[in-house]
């Protein structure tokens, strides 16, 4: 899906319990719509992130199913209340099954 790794930041990674945490994400991926051709006319195929999911062990924080209207390289930003420690991981899914995961510690106070 991507030749780097994802980009992850996380605003506290050793919050006191009820803070607010922010998450920024960022993943390269070509995010084509299939509506565009090629320089030979050609349709180019569609491959977009279909699925992302954020979970803080086995609890689903948050979950997005762009569309093809969505830029390359989407960036994505959500919060959620700490309540417990754990590990926060991230997973994209694209259009031909191609997957990218990354994880952060969080160690709630």
């Amino acid at each position: 899906m991507n030749q780097k790794p994802p980009r992850v930041w996380i605003s506290n990674a050793s919050p006191k319990k009820g803070e607010v945490l922010r998450v920024r994400a960022q993943i390269e991926h070509v995010m084509e719509s299939g509506l565009r051709q090629d320089e030979a006319g050609k349709i180019r195929p569609r491959n977009i992130v279909t699925r992302f999911e954020a979970h803080l062990g086995t609890a689903l924080l948050f979950a997005w199913e762009p569309g093809i209207s969505i830029s390359q390289n989407p960036y994505i930003e959500f919060t959620f209340l700490a309540r417990e420690s754990g590990e926060l991981r991230l997973h994209w899914k694209d259009d031909t099954g191609q997957t990218a995961s990354a994880s952060k510690a969080i160690s709630v106070s």
